[in-house]
């Protein structure tokens, strides 16, 4: 018996070192599919629609694939990388959503108490009837004044009482909770309402919150008189010329927590998988924030939630952001756990079309835009 199991222990050993090679080959085989596809999409968009930017994919918070590509500063020619940092523009919403949050969970902040109590010295009438919910979904019915300006209220520095004062305080002209209209308006109040909670700079508070627990080195809160190094400079496209010309200056503090942030994509996905697996918010709480109004057309806190859209067939929470020639998207699916993050220094590009394609390729499925 000895000799028998003597000569079948060799046999069987190979047999399966040479399944375990077969399996380890195939593995490889396809990830450097996946890589070359990923690759593909990437340099589609960058030869056909101008995309300068990076791009991030990931499932379950490990990173598929990392790239940059395209140019950070046309007056260098110095080159995009995977590390290079972008305006997130409105992506900073979240953040801001975030802290709110966190404050109620201390007890600090109360969502369905009008916001008056935590800024008295609000200057219109929203702070009696308006809540911090109602900020929070873009529902409080002050007048988006800012909006309508285009980039002049971005074109003189303004701190945030005065720029409020002058952009963010007209009377209610719709009853709160009942229209989510889009715009900065709300969550520069937001911010305001955390510095006077706080008692501390919203910049301060991002930083000791979210930025240093969650290790997040490569990200902070933009003024004109930064110096990041790193920093991508934006640029806007002609759309009658098709020219890139650097964008027009403004002063990018204007939109304090409603835009002012700057990140990398690895950096996002510190904050994507903590706010995902509730190392940020109790479970409860993250669950508030991602669940849709269905009476506000699907809008979260600080996110939107789509129960599918285009590719991404089934439920995912989305971010976008875009000030001039900085854009950004993220999208994180609930079923499968895969996020698609994507910045780009020059506007023109279907970020989201971007984004379904490289979807696509996480699932092991050819790429639509390289079948054309």
């Amino acid at each position: 018996m000895r000799e028998i199991v003597e000569l079948r222990l060799p046999i069987a050993s190979y047999s399966m070192k040479s399944t375990l090679i077969a399996v380890v080959l195939f593995l490889l085989c396809s990830y450097a599919h996946a890589q070359n596809e990923y690759s593909l999409v990437v340099r589609h968009y960058h030869e056909k629609q101008n995309f300068n930017g990076t791009v991030l994919v990931a499932s379950a918070g490990k990173i598929d694939f990392l790239a940059g590509v395209g140019l950070a500063n046309r007056r260098d020619q110095s080159a995009i990388s995977a590390q290079t940092k972008f305006k997130i523009a409105s992506i900073t919403k979240t953040f801001t959503a975030v802290l709110v949050l966190q404050l109620v969970e201390q007890g600090l902040l109360d969502l369905d108490v009008n916001f008056g109590k935590y800024y008295p010295s609000y200057p219109g009438d929203a702070k009696n009837k308006v809540t911090l919910r109602h900020l929070l979904t873009y529902s409080s019915g002050i007048p988006n004044t800012a909006e309508k300006l285009g980039m002049q209220p971005y074109q003189t520095q303004l701190n945030i009482d005065t720029y409020i004062q002058k952009y963010c305080s007209e009377n209610v002209a719709e009853i709160p909770g009942e229209k989510s209209n889009y715009s900065n308006t709300e969550y520069i109040i937001l911010h305001k309402i955390i510095e006077n909670i706080t008692q501390k700079l919203y910049a301060q508070v991002l930083q000791e919150q979210l930025l240093m627990p969650l290790n997040m080195l490569n990200t902070g809160f933009l003024t004109s008189n930064s110096s990041v190094k790193g920093l991508a400079e934006s640029y806007t496209i002609d759309d009658s010329t098709q020219n890139i010309a650097p964008d027009e200056a403004y002063f990018i503090e204007n939109y304090f927590g409603a835009g002012a942030m700057y990140s990398t994509v690895e950096d996002l996905l510190k904050f994507d998988y903590a706010l995902f697996n509730n190392n940020l918010l109790k479970p409860s709480t993250r669950q508030m924030m991602l669940h849709p109004s269905e009476k506000l057309n699907g809008v979260g806190l600080g996110v939107w939630y789509a129960e599918g859209y285009g590719t991404f067939n089934k439920p995912f929470v989305y971010r976008t952001g875009g000030i001039l020639g900085a854009c950004s998207n993220w999208i994180h699916t609930l079923d499968d756990n895969k996020t698609i993050i994507v910045f780009n220094n020059t506007n023109g590009t279907n970020l989201y079309e971007l984004s379904e394609q490289l979807y696509l390729v996480s699932k092991g499925q050819k790429a639509g835009i390289l079948e054309k």
